[in-house]
């Protein structure tokens, strides 16, 4: 009886296992969803940081224009 528990477990896990391998494509989606989201929050830090100054910056550069 307790051998076939352990096949049992040993198959289920054998299905998991390929299941977790058949799914790498939406992993693969999932890291690049979190690099874009990693890069729009450095890019609104950064504009909430320099915002003023590059305005400063691009007007001054229209009214020489």
């Amino acid at each position: 009886m307790p051998h076939r528990i352990v096949q049992l477990i040993l198959f289920h896990s054998r299905l998991l296992l390929a299941g977790l391998h058949r799914n790498e494509d939406g992993q693969g989606l999932a890291e690049y969803a979190l690099v874009l989201a990693l890069i729009a929050v450095v890019a609104v830090a950064t504009l909430a940081l320099f915002g003023n100054k590059v305005n400063s910056v691009l007007s001054t550069v229209a009214h020489s224009v």
